[in-house]
């Protein structure tokens, strides 16, 4: 049974509806993907602005979607108390919405994580780090409450590995953890002229796909001296996903 609940667009023919636990917005069609990550970042902020309070902390993750929820929650910023950014660039983006952007270290509690992802599967188990903000992005998801994960449908795959799986390392040990990452499989790359907000480099790994099991390679990859995390988020998923399809945005929740 079908019920609608609000008017999210004031275009045409654009609305939510519910159906148990899946949210979607029925409408004519979408033009483009910028128009997809502007839904679904719009369906984000509606979540959000139901989970915080405003003493809250909000997470703000890295990437072009994620640069969306930063423009679309900026005039809600005085339902929360401020944000942690997973990287410099979202942090600048923040200060010009005028919100507050602390330090990790200086908060507690992060109620709510919000951020985009490269691939994702039905377990939530996802592939991040395109933008080089993998390190962050993943410290800043083990301090929050809730992870939640908007992407649009190209983004949405069984089986990981097709696109190519950051790893950062320390500068000096490239070469060794390329090495590793051959014995595991992969066809480490790396990214040319690409530095990290910690001051070190990606190694994009081909080769992997279908990944078996995440939570597995995952935790190998990261046992590698020099590697200082990989861009799998499998050990701990996002808890909820937003995706934006061609016929609406679909919320998931991770299958077993």
């Amino acid at each position: 049974m079908l019920y609608e609940i609000m008017i999210l667009f004031s275009l045409d023919n654009h609305r939510i509806i519910l159906e148990k636990q899946v949210i979607r917005i029925t409408l004519g069609c979408f033009v483009d993907q910028n128009e997809l990550k502007q839904a679904v970042a719009q369906a984000a902020v509606d979540y959000v602005l139901e989970k915080i309070e405003p003493d809250s902390i909000v997470g703000i993750g890295t990437g072009s979607t994620a640069n969306c929820f930063i423009d679309l929650i900026a005039p809600h910023k005085h339902k929360f108390l401020a944000t942690v950014a997973s990287s410099e660039g979202s942090a600048e983006r923040l200060k010009e919405h005028s919100i507050a952007v602390y330090e990790l270290n200086t908060v507690s509690e992060v109620t709510v994580y919000v951020d985009g992802a490269d691939e994702a599967n039905p377990r939530l188990e996802l592939v991040k780090g395109g933008g080089a903000a993998l390190t962050r992005e993943k410290i800043v998801t083990a301090v929050a409450n809730e992870f939640v994960c908007i992407a649009d449908e190209s983004k949405w795959v069984e089986h990981l590995g097709k696109f190519p799986l950051p790893v950062e390392v320390i500068p000096m040990a490239r070469s060794h953890v390329g090495r590793e990452l051959v014995k595991l499989g992969g066809d480490p790359v790396w990214r040319d002229n690409v530095v990290t907000d910690n001051g070190n480099l990606i190694i994009d790994v081909h080769s992997f796909h279908p990944i078996g099991s995440a939570c597995a390679l995952e935790e190998k990859i990261n046992q590698i001296t020099g590697v200082v995390t990989n861009g799998l988020f499998a050990l701990k998923p996002a808890d909820v996903m937003f995706l934006a399809t061609q016929n609406g945005i679909v919320k998931h929740y991770p299958v077993p």
